[in-house]
C-alpha cells in the first residue's frame, strides 16, 4: 500500500464543489468524492462547522484528512479520482462556507475584502493520500489515528465493499427519515445516520457474519433482499406481540425471526403471558421476556438473586447443612437455591431459600 501526503489548498479543494443531495457532493475539480456511499451526512452542529473556519482564520493547523485513491484512478493523471475517508465533516464545513451557505462572525465569505478571501483561498491542508487493496485500506483505516468524528465499525465495512448493494442500503437504512425508521425506529436501537440501523440488519441476515455478506452481496445491483428480509422481520414481530411496549426497542427481533418465524404462536396467550412477566418483580431483565415467551430458557430474564441477608437467613436457619447431602459447609461454600422453582411459581424471597453445597446445586440445576 502507498501512503502519500499532499498539500491541497482550500482553493483547489473547492473549485468545482457541488452538493448534489442524494446524488453525492463532489469538489477538487471534480476529481474529489466528499461523501462516497459509505460515509455518514453532514452532522456537524453550528459551533463545529464554525471551529473550523476559525482555525483557518487564525492561520492555525488544521488536522490531517484522508484520501484513498480509487480503483480506477491513474495516480498523477488527469483522470485521478479520490475519495474522502476521514475529514469529511470539516471538508464540507470549508466548502459550505466559501460557497455562501453560511456566515462566520455575522460574515459571508463573499462579505470578506480580497485580501481576506485570498488568504483563506491559500491555506493549505494536509492530506494523507493511499492507494491499495480493500483489505490493506480497511487496515488502514482502524490504525490510523482519525480525528473528529470517527468512523463507526459499518461506515469501515462500507468503505471496504462500497459499490452499488452498498449505496442501495444506505437508500434504505441510512439516512435521516430513511423508509426503514418509518416502519421500524421503535423497533431499533441507535441512529439510522450513523449506519447502525443498516449494521443491525445485516447481523440478522447475516446470523454475525457481516462481512461474509456483504463480501458476497458488494457486487449485486441492489439491496432488495435486505429490504424484505427487514420488512419481514418487522411485520412478524407486529403479528406476534400485538401490544407495543417500550421494552420491544432493541430487542434482537432478527435473531428471534430467524428461529421462530415458522412456530405457531398464539398472540393472545403470548400478550396474557408478557403481561403478567412484565409485573413479576423477580424478572430483571424485562426486555428479555420476549425471548424467553419464545423459547422458553430463563437465562432471558435474568431472574432476580437472593440478597445476602437472604442467603445469611437461611443459612442460620439450616445451621450450615446442605439441604441435599446433609453436610456442614461455610456460607461462602453455598449457594442459595429456589426451593420451588421460578418457573413454577416460587418467589425470590426468604421462605423460598435454601442453601445447597456448590456441588449439589450445580447438580441440581444442570449446570
Amino acid at each position: 500500500m502507498n501512503i502519500e501526503l499532499k498539500e491541497i489548498t482550500i482553493k483547489e479543494l473547492t473549485n468545482g464543489y457541488e452538493d448534489n443531495a442524494e446524488n453525492g457532493v463532489v469538489g477538487y475539480g471534480g476529481k474529489l468524492d466528499i461523501r462516497p456511499p459509505y460515509q455518514r451526512e453532514f452532522i456537524y452542529k453550528d459551533k463545529q462547522r464554525e471551529a473550523v473556519i476559525n482555525t483557518i482564520f487564525k492561520n492555525f493547523p488544521l488536522n490531517v484528512m484522508y484520501w484513498a485513491l480509487r480503483e480506477n484512478g491513474k495516480y498523477e493523471l488527469i483522470d485521478i479520482t479520490f475519495e474522502v475517508i476521514d475529514g469529511q465533516q470539516r471538508t464540507i464545513s470549508i466548502c459550505q462556507y466559501v460557497d455562501g451557505v453560511f456566515a462566520y462572525q455575522n460574515r459571508y465569505f463573499h462579505n470578506l475584502k480580497k485580501d481576506e478571501k485570498e488568504k483563506i483561498l491559500n491555506y493549505k491542508l494536509m492530506v494523507y493520500v493511499c492507494s491499495g487493496t480493500e483489505s490493506e485500506k480497511l487496515e488502514w483505516f482502524k490504525t490510523i489515528n482519525i480525528a473528529g468524528e470517527k468512523l463507526t465499525e459499518q461506515e469501515l465495512r462500507n468503505a471496504v465493499y462500497t459499490g452499488k448493494w452498498v449505496s442501495d442500503a444506505k437508500r434504505y437504512f441510512s439516512k435521516n427519515g430513511c423508509v426503514a425508521s418509518k416502519i421500524g425506529s421503535d423497533y431499533l436501537n441507535g441512529s439510522a445516520i450513523r449506519q447502525e440501523y443498516l449494521e443491525t440488519v445485516i447481523d440478522w441476515i447475516s446470523g454475525g457474519e457481516l462481512e461474509d455478506y456483504m463480501a458476497t452481496h458488494q457486487h449485486e445491483p441492489n439491496a432488495n433482499e435486505l429490504w424484505l428480509y427487514f420488512q419481514s422481520v418487522i411485520k412478524w414481530t407486529k403479528e406476534t406481540f400485538m401490544k407495543y411496549r417500550k421494552e420491544m426497542k432493541g430487542v434482537e427481533w432478527g435473531f428471534l425471526y430467524n428461529e421462530f418465524k415458522s412456530g405457531k404462536f398464539n398472540p393472545k396467550k403470548l400478550e396474557d403471558e408478557v403481561t403478567k412477566l412484565m409485573q413479576d418483580e423477580d424478572v430483571t431483565n424485562k426486555k428479555g421476556i420476549y425471548a424467553y415467551v419464545l423459547s422458553r430458557k430463563e437465562k432471558h430474564l435474568n431472574i432476580r438473586a437472593f440478597s445476602d441477608n437472604q442467603k445469611r437467613e437461611s443459612y442460620e436457619r439450616q445451621k450450615g447443612v446442605c439441604s441435599i447431602c446433609k453436610e456442614n459447609f461455610k456460607i461462602e461454600e453455598m449457594e442459595a437455591d429456589h426451593i420451588t422453582p421460578w418457573h413454577s411459581g416460587g418467589k425470590t424471597n426468604s421462605d423460598n431459600c435454601q442453601m445447597l453445597c456448590k456441588e449439589d446445586n450445580r447438580r441440581k440445576s444442570g449446570k
